[in-house]
């Protein structure tokens, strides 16, 4: 029988990052082989230059392909950046059935109308369709409304999107390498399978991945996502503001943050205040972005702060003072995340060095989202658009106990 491999491409702005797994008859994930390896030709996301960005992806790739012993042929890859954005819209449909009992073809048809009636995405891509709520006759639907009885079916969808020309590069980078692209999801998403618990997500929290160029977040609420939003700021400007500021070199000033908060010769007072300013841009615009969705202040879960700017001195207690929001650095919470409890790997160094570093959170979360079973049922892309049925039964069952 054939193996189950399944290869996750994260494809950062600073770092390739690429884990090669295996699906187990019983369900569970075994990590076969990871790599790491610098970023070339992406900036905040997506590819400005494809021959650089083939090369280091093609560089992670290899070596991961040597260290799992499995020759790659097939991944799936994530997608971020600074175009990714959602968006909601509603849909209405009369039930089909002259009973009035609820079908599933009801329920794609609604979906379906919502996606007509959404605003005008010209120049962009539904990477994820992802329906939030339904009503039968005015009525809010806990569950599934199939096999339910009423006239109309009314829907509320959530649509993650990235612009046209940043999805195609990202997976024609990765073709050219002789890749099968199998999906692309939203590398917040995976994420979010790793580092958040399911009670964070029911209750209500905001993720946020302090990137190097980029701050993106996603708000959770009663277990799923409903809103998303992408910011061009990142832990590089805060190097680039140390560099400014204390007129030292760059590389200096990359030392000087990592090393914020412990002995250095520059004077502490001058760096905190350079690091703590950009820290609040940041919390600002994560702040401004809640206030929109009427959130600000009302996530019992808190923010979970997690990328490569996340190791920051002090910074929940700035995020909490930002936002008056519980803050933590996310980790990999292996006993309270039901997504992480079957995952295996063939040797004890292997996960250790995966689950003692969140910077493997997406590409993690990318396998674990392709898992047959276990899949949230949110991704939708080109490559799956005959499955919208298959990714509605999935969503269905994250709603059964």
């Amino acid at each position: 029988m054939a193996r189950n491999i399944i290869t996750g491409i994260d494809a950062g702005s600073s770092l390739i990052r690429v884990i090669v797994a295996e699906q187990k008859k019983d369900g569970s994930l075994n990590i076969l082989g990871v790599s790491q390896k610098q970023a070339g030709g992406i900036r905040q996301g997506y590819v400005v230059n494809p021959e650089d960005a083939a090369k280091s992806i093609n560089s992670a790739i290899k070596s991961a392909g040597k260290t799992s012993g499995i020759p790659i042929k097939r991944a799936v890859i994530s997608v971020g950046g600074i175009s990714l954005d959602s968006i909601k819209a509603k849909g209405t449909v009369m039930v089909s059935r002259a009973d009035g009992e609820v079908t599933d073809y009801d329920v794609k048809r609604v979906i379906s109308q919502s996606e007509a009636n959404r605003l005008n995405i010209s120049n962009r891509h539904i990477v994820h369709i992802i329906p939030l709520s339904f009503k039968i006759d005015g009525n809010l639907v806990l569950g599934k409304p199939a096999g339910m009885i009423g006239t109309k079916l009314e829907v509320e969808t959530l649509f993650i999107t990235c612009l046209n020309q940043h999805l195609s590069d990202i997976v024609k980078t990765v073709e050219s390498l002789g890749i099968t692209v199998d999906d692309v999801i939203c590398s917040l998403l995976a994420m979010s399978h790793t580092v958040l618990t399911k009670y964070q997500k029911e209750v209500g929290c905001v993720l946020a991945n302090i990137g190097a160029s980029t701050v993106s977040i996603v708000v959770f609420e009663e277990g799923l996502p409903i809103s998303l939003g992408v910011f061009p700021i990142g832990s590089t400007h805060i190097t680039n503001d140390i560099a400014l500021g204390l007129q030292v070199p760059l590389d200096e000033a990359e030392k000087l943050k990592v090393d914020y908060g412990g002995e250095n010769s520059v004077s502490k007072r001058k760096l905190s205040d350079i690091i703590e300013a950009r820290l609040n841009d940041i919390f600002e615009l994560i702040e401004s972005h809640l206030k929109k969705i009427n959130r600000q202040g009302m996530l019992p879960g808190g923010i979970i702060l997690t990328g490569g700017g996340s190791n920051l001195f002090s910074l929940e207690e700035i995020a909490k003072a930002s936002l008056r929001l519980p803050a933590k650095i996310g980790t990999f919470s292996l006993q309270e995340n039901h997504s992480l409890k079957n995952i295996t790997a063939s040797s004890n160094n292997l996960k250790e060095q995966i689950f003692n570093d969140p910077g493997w959170s997406t590409a993690l979360g990318l396998c674990i989202m392709s898992l047959d079973e276990n899949s949230s049922g949110i991704t939708e892309t080109n490559r799956t658009k005959g499955k919208i049925s298959q990714n509605i039964k999935r969503w269905f069952r994250s709603l059964l106990p």
